[in-house]
């Protein structure tokens, strides 16, 4: 060995290690075909958007490192985009919001999107992002290890998706439309499912529960997705501890619970170890809303049967907290922390360049489809982040006018601070006309490159006070540093601050009343959009976009887009 030159041992060491790194990594590649499917469901036959003529979608696994390539074939009557909801670091070419960053798919066109999976590990999902289609077309991401490299927990026996949704009794796109052409409040649920099974409480359903068979002793991986357009979920199995160990795609400090909470578009990976009693056990989930819509208070289950169980006997049920329960879903959030020893473990960035606060809650515009709206005051419903409700460009996507330099498309005038201060969370200003008009608008944030980020999202109780609000950001994970009931105090609440192992998310739940803030680092060129992910408050306006301008080298600025890119 030493007589060899040391720049040549440099050289073959760096060749093995960039081979080794290679080898580690693969190309996987998907062909989903969104097309019709009709499935019988609660006594009645139903025509669906469904991928591969599977519900739920098929299931992308992947470890840790690979590329992936999905060819997208629309084959449905409908526009179509597909999400891979919370990768980070993603090209903003491959994200996919309709007229953010592409225009939609067309019927009977097609097109590829290609994106790498970087440190990240855990459960993800993909949805559509055209409508409210995304209740019908999802699908898990799970990402494992590279090859060799362990989970930073005992290995489980088996892994199995839990994908909870929503069901309509009517099509997705009627729903949609009879919500937004009244201008008031949405048609509610029919049902929740499990897997796409809605269980045995509702009529026709007996035999359309999801099963789970397990051995004694044994413990399994389950990952937990909410699929649904509307509702927050409580989650149990009946008898049964769960582990928490990774939130949408990172890893977790050990947290042992009997009931996960879980909002539209997380994702929740539990251990649990199938130690009671040789029987069989329910698994249930039932919504968390303070105000719920009328029709939602209904429970979907499953049933997990050991191995040599008396199927004769009624499952054990699990006592489900109330629909309001909110201390139990505040404690469920606030346990939560980052596995500071676990791989892909990133630091809270110190120095903050930019402050932001947002209000977020319902507003009024005037009608646009009748005379008279179902809204307050014969109004249309509203919702916005500082009284901006966002109206989606028709003719160019934003992230086009980025890289060419449109104007016209959308403005660089998005505010920092809402544009009146008040008592946010006093429900006696939840009618005051001067507070609750709000302003259309397609604006956006312009942020440096690099720049660090933190925003303080807060609550507010115009309209109706208690509404849930799952707030995600497209291409960015971040650190959620905080959360409490009340106004927000920037000074009195850094104290409260958690820098040392804060989560790590790509979607929170802003406490109701309350408020929440987060910190990330805007290291991706790109146009990238900030929503509500409860439907029809993305629909109402609930939503901005932030530009990232392009950094100093070419590795830093967003790349040309694909040639396949649909036109709109």
């Amino acid at each position: 060995m030493a007589s060899y030159p040391l720049v040549a041992w440099v050289a073959f060491v760096v060749l093995l290690l960039s081979s080794s790194t290679l080898a580690s990594a693969a190309i996987v590649q998907h062909y989903f075909n969104v097309q019709n499917l009709t499935l019988n469901r609660l006594c009645k036959e139903q025509v669906i958007t469904a991928v591969n003529g599977n519900f739920p979608g098929p299931i992308i696994s992947v470890h840790e490192g690979d590329t992936v390539f999905v060819h997208v074939f629309n084959k449905s009557p409908y526009n179509i985009t597909i999400h891979w909801h919370g990768v980070s670091g993603i090209s903003p070419w491959a994200d996919g919001p309709s007229m953010i960053t592409q225009c939609p798919i067309r019927t009977g066109h097609n097109y590829t999107y290609k994106f790498n999976i970087i440190n990240q590990e855990g459960t993800l999902f993909w949805h559509a992002h055209e409508d409210w289609l995304r209740a019908t077309v999802f699908g898990a991401i799970i990402i494992r290890p590279r090859p060799g490299h362990p989970y930073p927990f005992p290995k489980p026996t088996r892994e199995i998706p839990i994908i909870l949704g929503e069901w309509w009794n009517m099509s997705i796109i009627d729903v949609e439309d009879i919500t937004l052409d009244s201008g008031g409040t949405p048609i509610p649920n029919t049902a929740f499912f499990i897997n796409g099974l809605p269980g045995d409480l509702y009529p026709c359903s007996q035999n359309q529960m999801f099963k789970l068979n397990v051995k004694k002793g044994n413990t399994y991986l389950l990952r937990l997705i909410n699929v649904g357009l509307d509702n927050t979920l409580f989650f149990k199995i009946a008898n049964h501890n769960m582990t928490v160990v990774g939130i949408d795609g990172s890893y977790t400090t050990h947290y042992v619970t009997d009931v996960i909470l879980i909002a539209l578009g997380q994702t929740t990976d539990v251990l649990v170890t199938f130690n009671q009693p040789v029987g069989s056990y329910y698994m249930a989930s039932s919504h968390y809303d303070v105000v719920p819509l009328v029709g939602e208070n209904t429970t979907t289950r499953g049933v997990v049967v050991y191995d040599g169980a008396d199927t004769s006997k009624t499952p054990l049920m699990p006592v489900l907290p109330s629909h309001i329960d909110t201390p139990t879903a505040h404690r469920f959030q606030s346990n939560l922390t980052g596995l500071t020893n676990g791989p892909h473990f990133v630091p809270v960035p110190s120095k903050v360049d930019q402050h932001m606060l947002f209000t977020v809650g319902l507003g009024l515009v005037p009608c646009t489809t009748n005379v008279t709206c179902a809204g307050p005051f014969g109004l249309e419903l509203a919702s916005s982040f500082n009284n901006a409700s966002f109206v989606p460009p028709t003719s160019l996507s934003m992230l086009e006018a980025f890289y060419y330099n449109v104007s016209g498309i959308y403005t660089a005038d998005f505010p920092d601070n809402p544009p009146t201060p008040f008592d946010y969370t006093n429900t006696s200003i939840s009618l005051d006309r001067s507070l609750i008009s709000t302003r259309k608008s397609t604006s956006v944030k312009k942020l440096k490159f690099n720049s660090t980020v933190e925003i303080a999202f807060q609550d507010t109780a115009l309209l109706a006070y208690g509404i849930h609000h799952p707030i995600h950001l497209h291409g960015f994970s971040f650190h959620v540093l905080a959360q409490g009931f009340g106004n927000y105090d920037p000074i009195r609440d850094r104290e409260k601050y958690n820098l040392v192992n804060p989560p790590y998310r790509n979607t929170i739940l802003l406490p109701v009343g309350g408020w929440m803030v987060i910190r990330f680092t805007a290291n991706n060129p790109g146009v990238w959009f900030l929503h509500c992910h409860l439907d029809v408050h993305m629909s109402w306006g609930m939503a901005m976009a932030f530009e990232v301008e392009n950094g100093p080298t070419k590795s830093t600025k967003l790349p040309p887009p694909p040639l396949d890119l649909p036109k709109c």
